[in-house]
């Protein structure tokens, strides 16, 4: 593949911290090479902010490797860039041309509160999960693979939901901030096994209602999120959480 080096103009969010309002600030940064990631663009441009004495850029980031969720860009209008089932931390420079102007946002939800520039509070997905998603089984000694049958569809359907890295982008894109692909991932993966049976539907409920306290919006089932997600978790998968969510209901003594 072909490397060349273009000169950028990036528009950033730059925001002190949730209380202030922000603005954009532009950018110049030239000799970006074609294969630097999206973050290391954004490394070098820092270096030479703090050379200048000037703040850097604030933005999340650890493995860059498309794991752990926390690079969460709105990249030109789209969570994590313009590439097909990605990253931010992923997103190579290639996908740009010289001369090219790139607007670059923290996520917009208000269950997203800015902590500063780039950065967002996405602790309520955590506090969705310590709702409900986890298994009370004891294990105990580790058991051969094979000793609880699991049919082969229901295994991976269920690991394909859990590649869910919690990154948000569904959030970002969905025009009510729903939180309904993130949260339908965490179901799923644990209901469609046995070893989640026991809190399938004490599950479902709490974690519907911890959403719901935490502020996002409802889903209208129109597909955004979907077309953004890093790991390709399907829409079905939401309409697998409202059956969830009506045998729990029915099946409740309350």
């Amino acid at each position: 593949m072909e490397h060349y080096n273009m000169n950028l103009t990036l528009k950033v969010w730059r925001q002190q911290n949730t209380r202030t309002a922000g603005r954009f600030e532009t950018y110049k940064v030239s000799e970006v090479s074609s294969e630097m990631s999206f973050l290391e663009m954004i490394d070098v441009l820092n270096e030479r902010l703090t050379s200048e004495g000037k703040e850097p850029i604030a933005f999340d980031h650890d493995c860059r490797e498309g794991i752990c969720g926390s690079c969460a860009m709105y990249i030109n209008g789209r969570p994590h860039g313009p590439w097909h089932a990605n990253t931010t931390c992923q997103l190579h420079m290639r996908a740009y041309k010289d001369g090219d102007t790139i607007v670059v946002e923290p996520w917009r939800a208000n269950a997203f509160p800015v902590i500063k520039d780039l950065m967002v509070d996405r602790s309520a997905f955590d506090r969705i999960v310590q709702a409900g998603g986890y298994i009370s089984v004891n294990t105990g000694n580790a058991v051969d693979a094979n000793a609880v049958a699991v049919e082969k569809e229901k295994a991976d359907e269920s690991f394909a939901n859990a590649m869910c890295i919690a990154c948000g982008a569904c959030v970002a894109a969905c025009k009510n901030s729903s939180a309904m692909l993130f949260m339908s991932a965490k179901v799923a993966h644990l209901s469609l096994l046995p070893q989640g049976a026991p809190e399938r539907n004490t599950r479902v409920v709490n974690m519907v209602a911890q959403m719901d306290k935490e502020g996002f919006g409802s889903c209208t089932f129109q597909g955004a999120c979907e077309s953004v997600c890093p790991k390709e978790i399907k829409i079905t998968s939401i309409a697998r959480l409202h059956g969830e969510y009506l045998s729990a209901g029915l099946t409740s003594n309350k």
